[in-house]
């Protein structure tokens, strides 16, 4: 990969990642909060950090943004067992979620797991993680079934939430359906619903077509015919397009978010609603302003908006101020590094990654 383009791709996985935290971060505080409490508190929308309650300073991360760490931290161990020959697998993704969950239930650190991320104490912080990826990872862990589905029936926003980073591979190295079935399948490992692994499936692909340089409106197009190959994609497609029809100020005829096709619904209308370069803080505060899963919906236009236009167009004080910033960039900078095309120039065994590459 040439230098300027290296550098665009940087900026793009550093801009959604970054993006996503503070869109989690924005929108973690007024969770639950309907919109008339909201407009009244923040009558611009919510545009800066606030307080989330005790022990919720401005600025935190929820669980939305914890498990999208894990995520990336997981296909870069895939990554590596596959340098090592043992072949990529999404259930490191899984065993990931795993160690996750060990941050939601310990005070700290234990030193008996493996992987420096969940060596971070900020991590462990409780932040209403979802009960359905809780019950599931219980569930994997008693049963030692890492790359297993899930055995229920949900479709809530747990999976579409923290997708992201299978679509944040370098251009050329993943296509879009392998980048599609591996998010619906890490989604599915929580939720077993087809509409949550489809959305999870549409988002991580949506961001594949923006790393490659496509515009989002698009990308858009791409993901629809795309989705539209897959059986029982119709709950999931009517979102899509709800979120690119609706007029200004809809946002509460998309849902609540609290399921995985409106989270993804909300979080794209704000996209789309300012899809700017120095729009980015009135879409990220349109995405969390309304009566329902704010964090995630929030989340979800921070990863669009940040694969899309890089983390320069991020709004800088809320860059500075957003928790795990260093972590998130040195996740970012790993992932690079470890799916990097210059890495494996000369590795005629790379096509056993991504099928179709």
């Amino acid at each position: 990969m040439e230098r300027a383009a290296a550098e665009e791709y940087r900026a793009r996985v550093r801009g959604c990642l970054l993006g996503g935290a503070i869109g989690d971060a924005l929108g973690g505080p007024v969770e639950f909060d309907p919109l008339a409490k909201i407009l009244g508190d923040h009558p611009d929308g919510v545009r800066t950090f606030v307080a989330g309650g005790p022990g919720w300073p401005p600025g935190t991360v929820t669980d939305d943004t914890q498990m999208t760490l894990f995520t990336a931290e997981g296909m870069i161990r895939a990554g590596v067992r596959n340098d090592l020959g043992l072949g990529f697998t999404l259930a490191a993704v899984h065993h990931a979620y795993d160690r996750w969950l060990d941050t939601q239930l310990l005070h700290g650190p234990s030193g008996e797991r493996d992987g420096w991320l969940q060596n971070e104490p900020w991590l462990y912080a409780r932040r209403a993680p979802g009960n359905t990826c809780l019950t599931a990872l219980h569930e994997s862990r008693a049963n030692q079934q890492f790359g297993q589905q899930a055995n229920n029936d949900s479709k809530g926003c747990g999976g579409v939430m923290r997708v992201a980073p299978i679509g944040l591979l370098p251009p050329g190295q993943a296509n879009p359906r392998w980048t599609f079935d591996a998010a619906a399948e890490a989604a599915g490992f929580t939720h077993g619903h087809p509409t949550g692994k489809l959305a999870s499936g549409a988002l991580a692909v949506l961001i594949r077509y923006l790393v490659e340089g496509q515009d989002l409106s698009t990308a858009v197009e791409k993901t629809l015919a795309l989705l539209g190959e897959y059986p029982g994609h119709e709950e999931t497609s009517r979102a899509i397009v709800a979120a690119r029809e609706a007029p200004p100020q809809a946002i509460e005829q998309l849902g609540g978010g609290w399921v995985a096709e409106e989270a993804l619904a909300i979080g794209l209308y704000a996209a789309l609603a300012h899809p700017g370069p120095d729009e980015m803080l009135d879409a990220l505060a349109l995405a969390v302003t309304h009566s329902g899963d704010s964090d995630s919906t929030g989340a979800i236009c921070g990863n669009i908006l940040g694969a899309l236009h890089g983390e320069t167009a991020l709004p800088q004080a809320l860059v500075q101020g957003v928790e795990g910033r260093d972590t998130i960039c040195r996740l970012a900078d790993d992932l690079i590094a470890e799916f990097s095309s210059d890495k494996h120039e000369h590795d005629s065994e790379r096509i056993r990654l991504y099928p179709g590459s």
